[in-house]
């Protein structure tokens, strides 16, 4: 992680330790703050589908990382309660994707976040993610100030 903000770099270093599924994608951490991330992945042989693409469920595991990593960099720990996905382009083995996520709009419990995965060097847009995620008000480290909830109220 290169450019990002301490606790938000903190929180994904954590959440990352814990996260097998993740490390098994690839996932990489090009960038990460509070309401933002963007990770990338090599799409290997055993992703594809029948049809010789990348299965959507990859795609989606790596859109949703970007997810996870953005919401929780405010500090508390956020789940997802919505996630919806559409697939304009393949991506095929040997495709490295970028996946960027964006906080559109965010209450004390709720935020809404937009994430696209594209294709890189070609910059070609492979899916387009919605989520949805809910803040608890658990911080990811307790015996630290909570300064996300003193912004948020």
């Amino acid at each position: 992680m290169s450019d990002g903000e301490p606790l938000a770099e903190r929180v994904v270093a954590l959440m990352l330790a814990h996260d097998a599924y993740s490390r098994w994608l690839g996932v990489e951490v090009l960038a990460v703050r509070a309401g933002s991330a963007t990770v990338r992945m090599r799409v290997r042989d055993e992703m594809v589908n029948g049809f010789g693409v990348c299965h959507g469920g990859i795609t989606f595991s790596l859109a949703d990382s970007a997810l996870a990593f953005a919401s929780n960099g405010h500090g508390r720990v956020t789940l997802s309660v919505d996630n919806a996905i559409t697939y304009p382009a393949p991506a095929r083995p040997g495709d490295v994707l970028v996946a960027s996520a964006v906080e559109e709009s965010a209450s004390r419990r709720l935020a809404h976040y937009t994430v696209r995965v594209t294709r890189q060097g070609s910059d070609t847009l492979v899916a387009l993610f919605r989520g949805s995620v809910y803040r608890t008000d658990r911080a990811h480290f307790p015996n630290e100030r909570d300064e996300a909830s003193e912004r948020n109220g």
